[in-house]
């Protein structure tokens, strides 16, 4: 029988100062064997070419000299071979032999001549150097790493003391059960005034920059929360033996030991998804609740304050009207029910981007 006659495909190439490129006319390609010695390249592997589906190869020995590692990408159309060069300069043609071989062909999809190939290199040179001197531009905060261990040590601090609450209330519920509701604040008040006092610096580092979020939902949340503990239940002791307490303290501390340990491993660029999600998702139900339990407590909060007179004012004369706290005790429930809406809107948005579905990327 006659040898078997070697099928070549067909192949088209350019070049840069550094580089040469191939693209190989095959598709389906399989098993590619694709080599260098001795600055000749040895090609062989079976795909669909000009004579269909069979075993391709050529070899080209090149001008100069190369590296013997080629990079080479296979798609469903063809298969491109990158090889670099070992000295930086502008080859008159790609083989070593004078007559180019009747398989190989310009790539014109790539071609440049030495001109325009050196136009191409100048600007790839500006643009890495305008991108140093951007970088270099961009000021670079001295106190980086102290503003992170700043709010890290922060918000451990409030993670601890939340914890604290949390799981001080649920021991003495379950040794105390429904006793336990009615002295929560004589056992908790201490702690809780110290984390809600240090919560006030959430305020000023939104303020100041140190925290990028919106001003508005941090400032209800904080003075509405203080406004609770200080005024309603701090300042008269009929309303700091109600049960209302052990469930708002309850609430406070639950969405706390969640979200602290959040922002607490922001800081040092850690994110663990499970706490991702619960952080971004308990407020939906737990956020109702507490504002229904603080509503509770400025209800019962309206008579207290009635009675005892504490924190009314008189109005200068000739009004000499007497106006009790109660009166904004009644403005505040209303607001109480309608300011939360800002909140609700900025977590509901922080919660989309951040678990909401990823965009596919395009292939």
């Amino acid at each position: 029988m006659p040898a078997a006659v070697s099928l070549t495909p067909q192949v088209h190439w350019a070049q840069r100062h550094q580089e040469l490129y191939l693209r190989v006319e095959l598709s389906d390609v399989q098993n590619p064997e694709i080599t260098i010695t001795d600055n000749v390249l040895h090609f062989k592997a079976q795909g669909h070419g000009a004579k269909g589906d069979n075993v391709y190869e050529f070899q080209i020995q090149f001008l100069g000299a190369v590296e013997p590692q080629p990079v080479y990408k296979v798609t469903q159309r063809q298969l491109s071979i990158t090889i670099k060069k070992v000295e930086k300069h502008w080859w008159v043609r790609l083989t070593k032999q004078e007559k180019r071989p009747l398989f190989l062909g310009p790539d014109f999809d790539r071609w440049l001549d030495e001109s325009d190939a050196e136009m191409e290199l100048k600007a790839k040179e500006e643009e890495r150097i305008n991108k140093i001197n951007f970088e270099n531009r961009i000021p670079k905060d001295p106190f980086r790493h102290l503003k992170r261990g700043y709010l890290f040590m922060y918000n451990l601090v409030q993670f601890l003391g939340f914890s604290w609450i949390f799981v001080n209330m649920t021991v003495r519920l379950f040794m105390l059960g429904k006793d336990s509701f009615f002295d929560t604040f004589h056992t908790t008040a201490d702690m809780m005034y110290f984390s809600q006092m240090m919560a006030v610096l959430e305020i000023v580092n939104t303020l100041i920059g140190l925290v990028r979020a919106p001003l508005l939902p941090v400032l209800f949340q904080v003075s509405g929360r203080n406004f609770v503990l200080f005024i309603v239940l701090g300042s008269v002791e009929e309303m700091q033996s109600k049960a209302v307490v052990f469930f708002i303290f309850y609430i406070w501390s639950m969405v706390e030991i969640f979200r602290y340990p959040f922002y607490m491993l922001s800081c040092i660029d850690i994110e663990w998804k499970i706490l991702t999600w619960i952080r971004y998702s308990i407020w939906i139900p737990l956020y109702p609740l507490g504002i229904l339990a603080e509503a509770v407590s400025i209800i019962q909060a309206i008579p207290v304050f009635s009675s005892t007179g504490r924190f009314s004012f008189t109005l200068p004369y000739p009004l000499s009207i007497t106006i009790p706290f109660s009166v904004f005790l009644q403005l505040y429930l209303v607001f109480l029910f309608l300011g939360p809406f800002v909140n609700f809107r900025h977590l509901y948005k922080q919660r989309k981007r951040h678990l909401g579905p990823k965009k596919r990327k395009m292939h």
